[in-house]
């Protein structure tokens, strides 16, 4: 089959971007033709391996340059791009011919289902139902953000198939007849498992609003004089990396916690570290659970919308905080930090657990709705 792709863009470091390079990886690698279009690439590399036969292919729309407008002047020059972006779209994929055509859900999710070349469309979406509603955005910003989360519905029912990560979110949705559940998988596995003895906590994501980490830094001082000779490592980047630079120096953390940049070796990092902690405040399904996961550490996050749940069974492989309660959150990392039976309890009960997330289950959940598109349906000959 030949399969497209639709996303901003592949340089990102960030989970969606990680799942996407393992999902064409693989897929590529079995036969298929993989394409993935792009509309802010701006002639950057991408931050995961694609093997050389995926074909790439960027339109220079480029939404990212209009985040700095004031909101009015940004909604005008976005539609002016989506009809720029709709009209390059759809050249590209009657050129290309593809059976399969998927929706990130990013930019293109208002318009693909509409584009009349033969493939059949999918959206999928990597966060919650109520994303936008999380952004906890105020005046104009905020009721762009409530009528495009009532957008999000009525698009995603135009598609042939819409692809969720966790049944609790499928809740969210309504009663939509087009809806399937198929989760991340893990990204790796790796030659060993974390021995579980270095007094280091990681934490993986992107410097902004949704990964909640000045919440961690805060609750990371409620412990930091207790466990001097243990650290916080928060590997990623984004926007809000000079707040929480300036948190950490109010809270005087500077000498335990340290912002890293992305790698791409991450499991490297995991494996040296003895717990995995999250704090955001919205999720899909959090890779940064699944790479710990499979690394075989203890993990300690909040219970957000959604997928902490879907991961995280409590008590065995770790714990599930209510979101917000900073002091529960200490509570519970200074247990682990305390007690290393019960780390390496929880992380081999994490790495039996992984096995739910292998690749091939997961690739095999695709290729099955791959083929029940694409497949012409079957003639019924009992009919007269």
């Amino acid at each position: 089959m030949k399969i497209v792709y639709c996303i901003a863009a592949t340089h990102n470091a960030g989970g969606m971007e990680r799942v996407l390079a393992n999902k064409v990886n693989y897929l590529v690698a079995r036969g298929h033709e993989l394409y993935i279009i792009t509309t802010d690439q701006q002639e950057k590399h991408s931050f995961f391996f694609l093997d050389k036969r995926v074909r790439l292919y960027d339109l220079g729309i480029n939404y990212c340059d209009n985040q700095d407008n004031a909101v009015l002047r940004k909604v005008w020059q976005y539609k002016r791009k989506q009809h720029k972006h709709k009209k390059a779209l759809t050249e590209l994929l009657i050129s290309i011919g593809p059976d399969i055509t998927i929706s990130m859900f990013d930019h293109e999710v208002s318009f693909l289902w509409r584009i009349p070349d033969s493939s059949k469309k999918i959206v999928e979406i990597h966060f919650s139902r109520f994303k936008r509603l999380q952004y906890g955005r105020s005046g104009l910003l905020g009721i762009l953000d409530k009528w495009r989360s009532h957008q999000d519905k009525i698009w995603a029912e135009k598609y042939a198939q819409f692809v969720v990560l966790t049944e609790e979110d499928k809740t969210y949705w309504g009663n939509m007849e087009n809806i399937a559940v198929i989760p991340n998988a893990n990204s790796f596995l790796p030659d060993v498992q974390a021995t579980l003895t270095n007094n280091r906590v990681i934490a993986v994501g992107r410097y902004d609003y949704q990964k909640g980490f000045d919440e961690l830094i805060q609750a990371w001082a409620l412990i930091d004089k207790t466990f001097s000779d243990w650290s916080l490592h928060i590997f990623g980047k984004g926007p809000l990396k000079g707040a929480l630079l300036d948190l950490i120096a109010k809270l005087g953390l500077k000498r335990s916690v340290f912002l890293e940049d992305p790698v791409i070796d991450i499991r490297h990092q995991y494996i040296n570290s003895s717990v995995l902690a999250m704090t955001s405040r919205y999720e899909g399904l959090p890779m940064a659970l699944l790479e710990a996961q499979v690394c075989g550490l203890p993990m300690v996050a909040y219970a957000c919308k959604c997928g902490p749940r879907d991961i995280i069974q409590e008590g065995k492989n770790g714990f599930l905080i209510e979101e917000g309660d900073r002091i529960s959150m200490a509570n519970r990392l200074q247990q682990l930090m305390l007690d290393s039976e019960l780390r390496i309890r929880m992380g081999s009960e994490s790495t039996r657990l992984s096995a739910n997330f292998s690749e091939d289950m997961v690739m095999n959940k695709w290729l099955d709705l791959f083929h029940q598109l694409h497949s012409p349906p079957s003639l019924d000959l009992d009919k007269n």
